[in-house]
């Protein structure tokens, strides 16, 4: 029988080798995780298996325990804090090869730590930093934590990060790493790499949904201030007509006053169930019953002409909202009226 090589194993047939090391109970555990796929070609491997020497089956599963324990380092803390522990452990050459695996086969998230920390904690770090640099950390943060550090930057820097992460596209690797290198420089766990998509408008309409009202109202006039182009697509995103369902049940009455029934029938064709019943229940039963039947006999409709009878909707709603008639439940906040 032939002997299996040490050098020259493929993936397929490393993972084989873990399994059969694991033995029966354990290698069954982990292939109810694989698709069926990978299930199929796993175990082509493990029947085409020759004896394999101790050695081999032993840096096959040293291998498979660094390269967890890697992964586990750079969640704690980022790439370069896993490189440097696991230098400690096997070396500067074999860590360098573990986390260059690592980084071609897994999204490495930059920042990974920091969406695990208190955002007033972060703000000290990054709130003496350039614009462009701090929209950047934002855009990889949660939602609720970049709208509490927005909320807390001086207003004088808040409308500019804001307009920067909402004309951000796409970062290269290279800016990233400059700005892991600053802040690697204060704070040793705050680090990371990745390739993706940042920024842009919606994740700062997301931002800003979590955000309170005068924050956002901070914010948008200063972007009206910069780009009035900007501050209207930003603005027109901000309320979808499925929020409908976060209005108290005075608003929406205030709502029905400002519509045309045509328009409402309309928009109420491409809506939910939620959305439906919620306004049925703030209209006369004769009302209510009158709209049903104008649903009915308007029949199939363009999703256009949907899309745009409810823009007309959120219009009105922005603008009540914007003359003090009525308040939209907004995150980290809680608003009454007297």
């Amino acid at each position: 029988m032939a002997v299996i090589p040490r050098r020259g194993l493929n993936g397929r047939q490393k993972a084989a080798i873990l399994l059969v090391s694991l033995g029966p109970d354990a290698a069954a555990q982990v292939l109810k995780k694989l698709s069926n796929d990978e299930i199929e070609d796993i175990t082509f491997e493990i029947a085409a298996l020759e004896r394999v020497p101790p050695e081999v089956r032993e840096e096959v599963v040293s291998e498979f325990y660094h390269m967890a324990l890697a992964q586990e380092y750079i969640s704690q803390g980022g790439v370069e804090f896993a490189r440097l522990l696991l230098e400690k452990a096997v070396g500067p050459h074999r860590a360098s090869e573990i986390i260059g695996r690592l980084s071609a086969t897994l999204e490495v998230t930059p920042f990974e730590s920091l969406r695990r920390a208190d955002p007033l904690q972060l703000l000290n770090f990054i709130q003496n930093e350039h614009p462009q640099t701090i929209a950047l950390i934002l855009s990889y943060l949660k939602p609720d934590q970049s709208a509490m550090i927005l909320g807390n930057l001086p207003e004088s820097v808040r409308g500019e990060v804001a307009m920067r992460l909402a004309l951000m596209d796409r970062t290269s690797p290279e800016v990233v790493r400059e700005v892991e290198s600053i802040l690697e420089r204060k704070v040793s766990s705050f680090l990371g790499q990745d390739f993706t998509r940042v920024g842009g408008k919606e994740k700062l309409v997301e931002i800003l949904n979590k955000s309170d009202r005068g924050t956002e109202k901070s914010i948008l006039e200063a972007l009206e201030e910069r780009d009035p182009e900007l501050a209207e697509e930003v603005k027109s995103e901000m309320f979808v007509f499925e929020d409908i369902v976060l209005l108290d049940d005075r608003a929406i009455q205030l709502v029905l006053r400002q519509i045309d029934t045509k328009d409402l029938a309309l928009a109420l064709k491409g809506a939910s169930g939620e959305v439906q019943e919620k306004i049925f229940r703030n209209m006369s039963q004769r009302a209510a019953q009158m709209l049903r039947e104008d649903m009915e006999y308007m029949g199939p409709v363009r999703a256009r002409m949907v899309n745009e009878a409810q823009q007309k909707v959120v219009n009105v709603i922005r603008r009540l909202e914007e003359s003090g008639e009525i308040v939209i439940a907004r995150g980290g906040e809680d608003e009454i009226i007297v």
